[in-house]
């Protein structure tokens, strides 16, 4: 195979970073489109290149896209990792930025894969399935969709020889949030007793299960949401609350 092309968006932070730097030590030229980018000196090896694009702005957004196939040629990845941060009107700005910005961009880029060896991954969150009362009603619903995206265009790209999958991370351990937990060691503790690994998982785990969907290893996967959270969803929730009585009594009074 010759030079791999992979295109991440919202790739300047936390697990998105951390995936661009795994696959551009594994020399894959590496196109990233973020409304902010890392200043020259910031930013990492020769073969990442940096597009600053608001997925607001849908026309901006489609000649970039003509601009990287242009400069770097056709893809064989492509992962989504944006999500909408500003205040201004939640419910619509996580449609808009998740679920809007990545139809435009997988239509205008799926003639535009080398077909053979095409992969697409969207990044979701188990809150694409459970409820975070600190979140909102846009971001819950925009992460499900995401998942019913990647299973419609995997029957939808299939014939082209596209695999589009998802990944649902639970919380875990990336960028700033990393001191936040490991400072807060009751925290840090309470996390680690409820989740059947006993640690909270990292930003490069997420990364490693990404870059397996992309691979060749994963060449007949496709249509499928993988969730990272070290097993804490898939456990009773009259379980959990048995646990952590049983934890509080354990550790005598506070």
């Amino acid at each position: 195979m010759g030079k791999i092309h992979s295109l991440i968006i919202g790739g300047t932070k936390g697990i998105g970073q951390n995936l661009v730097n795994l696959l551009a030590s594994q020399g894959h030229q590496t196109s990233v489109i973020a409304r902010g980018i890392p200043p020259p000196n910031e930013q990492p090896k020769n073969n990442v290149h940096h597009w600053s694009v608001n997925l607001l702005d849908h026309d901006k957004l489609l000649r970039t896209l003509a601009e990287i196939v242009k400069r770097d040629g056709k893809l064989n990845n492509l992962v989504f990792f944006q999500r909408y941060r500003d205040k201004e009107d939640d419910w619509k700005g996580e449609i808009e930025t998740s679920l809007t910005a990545t139809k435009l961009t997988i239509e205008r880029l799926a003639d535009d894969f080398e077909f053979q060896s095409a992969s697409i991954v969207l990044v979701s969150s188990v809150n694409s399935h459970l409820i975070n009362k600190d979140l909102t009603l846009g971001y819950h619903v925009a992460k499900f969709a995401l998942v019913q995206m990647a299973r419609y265009y995997a029957v939808s790209l299939g014939p082209k020889g596209i695999r589009v999958n998802s990944i649902s991370p639970g919380t875990i351990l990336k960028g700033k949030s990393t001191n936040f937990f490991l400072n807060d060691q009751q925290l840090h503790d309470a996390y680690r007793n409820i989740i059947p690994l006993g640690r909270m998982g990292t930003a490069s785990e997420v990364s490693e299960v990404i870059a397996f969907l992309l691979s060749p290893k994963a060449s007949f996967l496709t249509g499928q949401d993988i969730i990272v959270d070290g097993g804490v969803s898939v456990q009773y929730q009259e379980f959990l609350a048995t646990k952590l009585q049983a934890e509080r009594a354990s550790s005598g009074p506070q």
